[in-house]
């Protein structure tokens, strides 16, 4: 999820009611939204809505899990000119904003027969789609613990502390809460300061360390998956030291609020080199041919673009599903894919921003829906 303004209507906004307001910290507040339409609003843990309001869009994580039937958000204001700012001063309960349907693909699996350990990573208002991650994980999987590490500047600016104060006591063991804070000292200085790599390794060896469900192993070699939603260094911090601690890719999930260009994972694969490569491509009816790359010596989207084509894109991670098109002749391979799902990679799916070329001809189908 990028939390970017956008211009584009799409015909699945809903006009809904705002029930309920209220300042949750100095510079956020919880919006709930009344909503009838139950099918129009399903949604699975993680995802988010889109708001409108004078033409702007902004993305915000629901924080309900399914089974609550609330639709809840929490905005935060970090500039008097913010959208988020726009719609407090805007909005009062009673008011009418319009809503989109559920999106995202921040989500997990339903396992709801097993046991699993899975850990929660989040940094200010990224604790958003964490909680919903977490009510619907601990509500569905009776077996499942859940450790949350969130971080904020000060003890004042924590988000849904209440809210995760209540919910580890009704879970008891099944739910541990850590809180970390950049800008105030703890008695106890693992709590103090950003969430990083360090910080990660004194985490897994203070807290993740002896498991009372198995004493010959570690709580660390019990986690399953690791969720994480924040600043995009504390991303990138986490998902790597996860990584580097044995941790594998498929399971390492995050969300962004804002656009991020970097790679999350060192790039160690080796590619055969290739020369000579024919690109031909269709978009929007339009079909190109005859494009030649020197070698495949860097990401498909990126060498087509420098030779001065236009092409959609948006992350250039992996991450977002601007540049996925069709692979219909030709070989690639990605170095990075958080979006497709198995299905679309069975269907020939790829993201160009992360492919790099395998033969001496692809061809590309971005008019494949």
């Amino acid at each position: 999820m990028n939390e970017l303004n956008s211009k584009t209507k799409t015909p699945d906004f809903k006009r809904l009611k705002v029930i309920k307001k209220e300042e949750i910290t100095k510079n956020a507040f919880l919006l709930a939204l009344e909503y009838g339409d139950k099918e129009h609003f399903r949604f699975k843990s993680g995802q988010y809505v889109k708001l409108r309001h004078e033409g702007e869009e902004n993305d915000y994580s629901i924080i309900n899990a399914p089974y609550e039937n609330k639709l809840e958000l929490v905005l935060k204001i970090n500039t008097p000119q913010s959208f988020a700012q726009k719609i407090f001063n805007h909005y009062s309960v009673g008011d009418i904003i319009e809503v989109s349907a559920p999106k995202g693909r921040f989500t997990l699996a339903d396992k709801p027969s097993e046991k699993r350990t899975i850990l929660g990573y989040a940094g200010g208002v990224g604790i958003t789609p964490i909680i919903s991650h977490l009510k619907h994980i601990l509500h569905t999987e009776k077996g499942t613990r859940f450790y949350l590490f969130y971080s904020n500047k000060t003890k004042s600016e924590v988000i849904l502390k209440k809210e995760l104060e209540a919910l580890e006591q009704f879970y008891g063991d099944r739910l541990k809460v850590y809180y970390f804070y950049t800008q105030e000292e703890d008695a106890n200085a693992l709590f103090s300061g950003r969430i990083d790599r360090h910080k990660m390794n004194l985490i897994i060896n203070q807290i993740l360390h002896l498991d009372e469900d198995d004493e010959e192993s570690t709580i660390w070699d019990a986690v399953d998956e690791i969720l994480i939603c924040g600043p995009a260094e504390m991303i990138k911090e986490v998902a790597t030291g996860s990584y580097e601690n044995g941790i594998r890719k498929k399971n390492i999930h995050f969300e962004f609020f804002n656009t991020y260009e970097g790679t999350i994972f060192p790039e160690e694969e080796t590619f055969p080199k290739v020369e000579n490569i024919k690109v031909e491509w269709k978009i929007d009816g339009d079909s190109f041919s005859g494009v030649m790359l020197e070698n495949n010596d860097g990401k498909l989207l990126q060498q087509v673009l420098d030779k001065g084509y236009r092409l959609p894109y948006s992350c250039k991670a992996g991450r977002c599903g601007a540049c996925r098109c069709v692979l219909e002749e030709g070989e690639v391979e990605m170095t990075e894919n958080e979006y497709l799902t198995d299905k679309e990679l069975s269907q020939g799916q790829i993201l160009t921003c992360t492919s790099v070329v395998l033969s001496n001809k692809v061809k590309l189908n971005f008019d494949w829906s």
